[in-house]
């Protein structure tokens, strides 16, 4: 059975593409777009007329939680929030255990993924061995089995000769390294160093813990000519080395996440341990920095470094608490929100939710047009709704947008050509007429 797609504004940043059109899905692949594409009785049509269609979101830091933490999250419940959320493909974070270190565990991940994903998931391989820093993981033999980038994702290699010789290996098999850039001996605390941390009393790590990481992760990358990717960028000093960079070194790219634009330091003082991330929410000063960055193209791509956790790991101290946000089924709404403030148009936005991780992963998806993989969405950029984690698809209920009002929601997820989501209140297929 064929899908047609009638009516809706189809925004393609890959192909300049913004304009009501028809989109016409046979089998897995894009058949045709046009204006008035004719249904036949072998289409099922879906009337888009009022939203907006676009490529499948593309995720590049999630934490998925299994092997090891499925208590936390599965491949099932974290790729059903993703296609929720609008995402088509995610990449999984190898802090899992074991550890994403060796063939063995990348091989589960994507048996798992066939099996139960509702979305697609790349898994990123470890640097090092158990992410100890200490020794590099085996990263060939994950290649081959399918990881699409390295990281040690929440331990920044602190020996930069180790860090070195990773990036020739991620060099000499065509995959990104992604940085996770903090300083552990100076980030000792749970929240940003400034006015919010003085007031509530709770431990605090400076700016500096990230911006000097940042700082050496992009000379090393220079000098090896190796691609470079920094995430949850937080800090408005990592902001100004990282446009500095890429002036001369066009392998550098770099992301944040939604809460880095949204939220600051002064939500961690109602003590609410959804607020506790790492790196932690910074000052208004560094998120004005952070929208600057993404509207002058300083940074390419918007994740949501999706961090689920049961409840117990929240409702503790908050020094206690473990660090994290469930952030799959909040990204749209809350990256809308930079259109409404003149940060980016809607194209732009999308470019740095779909094709530009594709260009970074080297993926063939993030656009619409005939011939591709029907990897694809259909949302409601000027739909309100609130926030309630009780009906969240992921295990981690640990959001601080709990009770907010957002605009914009994703409302039909097509992944290789079938549905696997889609809204309640979208109307049901309408029937071919003929």
């Amino acid at each position: 059975m064929k899908i047609l797609i009638k009516n809706g504004r189809l925004i393609d940043p890959g192909s300049d593409t913004d304009s009501v059109l028809d989109v016409l899905i046979s089998g897995n692949l894009i058949e045709s777009i046009d204006r008035d594409i004719p249904a036949t009785n072998d289409v099922e049509i879906i009337d888009a007329k009022g939203l907006v269609v676009s490529p499948g979101l593309i995720d590049v830091h999630v934490h998925l939680r299994e092997p090891g933490f499925e208590y936390k999250e599965t491949i099932k419940s974290g790729t059903a929030a993703a296609a929720k959320g609008g995402f088509t493909s995610v990449v999984c974070m190898a802090n899992t255990d074991p550890v994403n270190d060796n063939k063995s565990v990348t091989d589960y991940i994507l048996q798992k993924a066939r099996t139960e994903g509702t979305a697609r998931v790349f898994p990123c391989g470890a640097i090092t061995k158990g992410l100890k820093g200490q020794e590099l993981a085996e990263i060939g033999e994950m290649v081959e089995a399918g990881i699409t980038a390295i990281s040690d994702d929440g331990f920044s290699v602190k020996n930069a000769g180790l860090f070195l010789k990773a990036l020739e290996y991620a060099k000499k098999f065509g995959i990104p390294t992604i940085s996770h850039c903090e300083d552990k001996e100076l980030a000792q605390g749970f929240v940003h160093e400034g006015r919010a941390s003085l007031l509530s009393g709770l431990d605090a790590s400076p700016s500096i813990a990230e911006e000097c990481v940042v700082f050496r992760d992009i000379a090393v990358a220079r000098y090896v000519r190796s691609p470079l990717h920094i995430t949850h960028v937080s800090a408005g000093g990592s902001v100004d080395i990282i446009r500095q960079a890429k002036a001369g070194f066009p392998l550098l790219t770099a992301d944040t996440c939604p809460h880095y634009f949204s939220l600051t330091d002064e939500a961690t003082l109602t003590y609410d341990t959804n607020t506790k991330v790492n790196p932690p929410l910074r000052s208004k000063d560094d998120v004005e920095a952070i929208k600057q960055g993404l509207g002058d193209g300083t940074i390419d791509i918007i994740a949501t470094d999706h961090a689920p956790h049961e409840f117990g790991s929240k409702n503790v101290e908050f020094d206690l608490a473990s660090f994290g946000i469930s952030g799959l089924e909040t990204a749209l709404a809350l990256s809308l929100a930079l259109v409404r403030d003149g940060v980016l148009d809607l194209k732009g936005l999308l470019a740095k939710m779909t094709i530009n991780p594709a260009r970074l992963l080297g993926i063939p998806y993030g656009q619409v047009a005939a011939g591709r993989i029907a990897d694809l969405i259909v949302f409601d950029p000027h739909i309100e709704w609130v926030v309630d984690t009780a009906v969240f698809r992921s295990k981690g209920r640990n959001s601080p947008f709990q009770g907010w009002s957002l605009t914009g929601r994703n409302m039909l997820t097509i992944v290789d050509g079938r549905i696997v989501y889609r809204d309640p209140i979208l109307p049901q297929y309408l029937p071919a007429s003929g």
